[in-house]
C-alpha cells in the first residue's frame, strides 16, 4: 500500500512536466506569478479516493549572473493517504530567463521515514551540455554521476518550461517526440507520442476543454506500455488538466483545480 501511495504521487511531478511536451509561440506560454493546483484520486475498489495535492508556481529570479525563473513543484499526500504513507516532496528549478537552458535542478523527498535529495548543476561548452548530478540516498550513501551530452539534458521541471512554447501546428496523430532528461542519478532517453485532439470534462462537471493529447510510454520487455495519458488545453497557455495514469495495481487520474496568474486568457473553455 505504501508503494502505491508514492507512485500515485510521484506521477504528479513527471506528469505536470511531460505533459506539456507540445506547443512554440515566439513568446513564453507562461509568466512568471503563474500557479497550477492539483489533486490526485486514486481508484481503489471501484470508488475513486483522493490521495493527495500538488501545487506549481514560477517566479522571477537570478542563478548566478543569470536572470532565470524559479520553479517549483511541492507534493503532499492527503489526510487519509497519510495513514498508510507519509510523502512530501518539493522540486526546485532554474532556467536561464532568455532562453529557457536549466542551471540548476533539486529535489527533497520525504517518503514515511526515508529523506533523500537529488541535485543537478548544468554547465555549457559549445554545443555540450554537462550535467553534474549528486543524489543522496535514505541511507547517507552519496551518488555522484558526471555526464555530457551534445544534446540538451533536461529534468522535470525544465522540460515543462521549454516544451510549453512547443507548436504542434501540422503534427499528425503517432508523432514521437524523444528528449533527454535527468532524475541526478544518471540521464535517460524518454518519449511522448501525440495521439491527437480531444474534448476533456472535469471531475467537478462545470467546465470542459479542448485538450492536445499525449501519451508517455516506457518499454517493458522489448514492447512499449503506455504509462500516462495527458490533456492539455489547445490554447495560448498549454496547461495541462488531466492526466491519466495506467498503474501495475490500478489507475489514477490528477485534476486541475486551479489556475492563477496565467499570461493567456483561458481560450480552451467549451463551458
Amino acid at each position: 500500500m505504501k508503494n502505491r501511495y508514492k507512485i500515485l504521487l510521484l506521477g504528479i511531478m513527471f506528469n505536470v512536466q511531460c505533459s506539456m511536451l507540445n506547443v512554440v509561440n515566439a513568446q513564453n506560454a507562461f509568466q512568471p506569478g503563474e500557479q497550477l493546483e492539483y489533486s490526485l484520486y486514486y481508484n481503489w475498489s471501484f470508488v475513486w479516493v483522493k490521495a493527495g495535492t500538488a501545487t506549481l508556481t514560477i517566479k522571477n529570479s537570478t542563478y548566478g549572473d543569470n536572470a532565470a525563473y524559479l520553479t517549483r513543484l511541492l507534493m503532499r499526500g492527503s489526510k487519509k493517504a497519510d495513514g498508510y504513507f507519509v510523502l512530501r516532496d518539493t522540486l526546485t528549478s532554474y532556467v536561464r530567463a532568455d532562453n529557457l537552458q536549466p542551471l540548476y535542478y533539486g529535489k527533497r523527498d520525504i517518503e514515511g521515514k526515508k529523506r533523500k535529495m537529488r541535485e543537478v548543476w548544468y554547465s555549457y561548452q559549445g554545443t555540450n551540455c554537462r550535467a553534474r548530478q549528486q543524489y543522496v540516498h535514505s541511507s547517507g550513501r552519496i551518488t555522484n554521476k558526471d555526464e555530457t551530452r551534445t544534446q540538451q539534458i533536461y529534468d522535470m521541471l525544465s522540460i515543462m518550461l521549454k516544451a510549453r512554447n512547443f507548436n504542434t501546428a501540422g503534427w499528425t496523430k503517432g508523432k514521437r517526440i524523444n528528449f533527454l532528461m535527468t532524475d541526478g542519478n544518471g540521464v535517460s532517453k524518454q518519449s511522448l507520442i501525440y495521439r491527437g485532439k480531444t474534448n476533456v470534462k472535469m471531475r467537478d462537471g462545470k467546465a470542459t476543454y479542448r485538450c492536445l493529447q499525449l501519451s508517455f510510454v516506457e518499454e517493458d520487455d522489448g514492447d512499449e506500455r503506455e504509462v500516462i495519458t495527458f490533456f492539455v488545453t489547445d490554447d495560448a497557455n498549454h496547461v495541462p488538466v488531466r492526466l491519466d495514469m495506467y498503474l501495475k495495481f490500478g489507475s489514477a487520474k490528477v485534476y486541475l483545480t486551479q489556475s492563477k496568474g496565467l499570461k493567456n486568457p483561458i481560450g480552451a473553455q467549451i463551458k
